[in-house]
């Protein structure tokens, strides 16, 4: 017996509510396959600041990254 057909004679047998949850797990399965995927975070961007290490604290330095994303976001340089 193929797959899909397992599925469908065992769903049958389910009561009506289980049924509505394996529907919905489909459904969750289907959306999550059509997702792209999430790439790898890329470490190529290490030491990148290194010569802002002089001129701001770390805390400083987050606060400047917050400033500088929401400029980009609004268009502003």
């Amino acid at each position: 017996m193929k797959t899909i057909e397992e599925v469908i004679k065992k769903t049958a047998e389910l009561p009506e509510e289980l049924q509505r949850e394996v529907a919905d797990f489909v459904e969750f399965l289907s959306q999550r396959r059509s997702r792209p995927r999430r790439k790898k975070l890329r470490l190529d961007w290490a030491g990148g600041l290194k010569d802002l290490r002089e001129k701001y604290t770390s805390v400083e330095l987050q606060h400047k990254a917050s400033e500088w994303r929401a400029n980009d976001a609004l268009g502003r340089r």
